[in-house]
């Protein structure tokens, strides 16, 4: 587990930007499992690709015409409960951090692995994202 005063900074990238992090198991469930709209879970990560890559990325499809009902975070490394919840709605994808997963009406439509993140640009990241919304918002 990271220490979260050397994540704070990480999740807060995401969150001035209109994410909610979510820190528990029931959190996670209480959004998802309310089965209607549109959500985006971001697993974030202290990892180079999510400093350059994915947060970048979701940051600029944030600011899209169309956008989910619900953005939101959780952190690989600091809150276990909230990130193992969330993977197990991802299913059947592997574990994976950073990995961008769209929800509608509790389904998981569109979801974006750790290998579509790294060596990728935000630009790249962000243009996949607007296409999700644009099809599932």
């Amino acid at each position: 587990m990271y220490p979260e005063h050397l994540t704070t900074p990480m999740e807060k990238d995401l969150t001035d930007y209109g994410f909610r992090a979510l820190k528990s198991s029931e959190e996670v469930a209480q959004l998802l499992d309310k089965k209607e709209g549109t959500t985006l879970v971001v697993v974030n990560s202290v990892c180079g690709c999510a400093a350059g890559n994915c947060r970048p990325g979701v940051k600029l499809a944030a600011q899209h015409a169309k956008t989910p009902d619900n953005m939101v975070t959780v952190f690989a490394g600091v809150d276990k409960g909230a990130v193992d919840a969330a993977r197990g709605y991802m299913l059947p994808y592997p574990a994976s951090s950073p990995s961008i997963g769209l929800f509608k009406d509790g389904q998981l439509i569109h979801f974006l692995e750790r290998h579509h993140i790294e060596g990728n640009t935000a630009e790249t990241i962000a243009a996949n994202l607007k296409m999700a919304f644009d099809k599932f918002c």
